[in-house]
């Protein structure tokens, strides 16, 4: 761009907004979003508020998860011919658990200019204050909503030893962390990061089972827009069993609950109650 308020012709600007508090936007997002033609919001009457603020009047339109197929070729048109767009979200950085990929790849396809506009992520805002290990991690984003269907994304996400990401509604917040307990482990660290840079933002660590009972004992953290950072499984966990204490579990765990099973196969093993625990878990899932 030649100066702040020349934009590039035919050009898709992909612009981050506020996850919350509405001064977390760049200047450089504010004068894109003035200048461009068309601006395409997820929902316009949410963007309104946040356009109105800093004194935004450019057009406005949707582009949604319902009607992106529909519209995606009439705004390509718009950019082939000259005019320039910016993409925004709800909240946050647009495409991360938010409608625009087949837009996007669409726009790719046509050999059209994409400019990135950094700002908020929700999930590296929590990230950042976790504590846990963020030099490798994966972003999971939503699980299933099912709980069956849950259990086996998690089981995919169960060995994995670097940090994950999950994105969580908050009326499938308890479920999900009932089966994160289940899968993952009651003592994986946790960070739980709740309506982030808003009023009623909410900051705690836990392990998971300490958190699932957190969450459960007070209904105002069932609400809002929550992330869920999950340590990954401890490399020494990783350790294979030997085969007998396989099968010495597995016996025990046919007549006996889980908890069980494992202490009683700790006793006559002599392995890692972790280490016994995680293959009970996984043992399970496969009957």
């Amino acid at each position: 761009m030649s100066s702040p308020h020349t934009l590039d012709s035919g050009t898709l600007y992909v612009v981050a907004t506020p996850i919350g508090n509405r001064q977390d936007i760049s200047q450089r997002a504010i004068q894109i979003l003035q200048n461009v033609d068309i601006i395409l919001a997820e929902d316009t009457r949410h963007s309104r508020y946040l356009l109105t603020q800093w004194g935004i009047n450019t057009r406005c339109k949707a582009l949604h998860e319902h009607n992106e197929k529909e519209v995606s070729e009439c705004y390509i048109e718009i950019l082939l011919a000259g005019q320039s767009i910016a993409l925004i979200s709800d909240a946050g950085t647009p495409l991360i658990s938010d409608p625009g990929y087949y837009f996007l790849t669409q726009i790719h396809a046509k050999n059209i200019t994409v400019v990135p506009v950094p700002g908020a992520s929700a999930m590296l805002a929590a990230l950042s204050v976790s504590g846990l290990a963020t030099h490798h991690f994966t972003f999971v984003g939503f699980l299933s909503a099912k709980s069956a269907a849950r259990k086996k994304q998690l089981l995919t996400w169960q060995k994995i030893t670097h940090t994950l990401i999950f994105y969580e509604a908050p009326h499938r917040i308890v479920a999900s962390l009932h089966d994160m307990c289940a899968i993952l482990g009651e003592e994986r660290k946790v960070l739980f990061a709740r309506e982030l840079t808003k009023t009623f933002e909410t900051i705690q660590r836990h392990t998971l089972q300490s958190l699932y009972h957190f969450v459960v004992a007070d209904s105002n953290q069932q609400r809002g827009e929550i992330v869920i950072i999950v340590e990954g499984m401890p490399s020494s966990s990783e350790k294979e069993l030997p085969a007998q204490s396989c099968k010495t579990l597995e016996v025990l765990l046919q007549d006996l609950p889980l908890k069980q099973a494992v202490k009683l196969a700790v006793a006559l093993t002599g392995e890692r109650k972790k280490a016994l625990y995680q293959y009970a878990l996984e043992w399970k899932e496969r009957q």
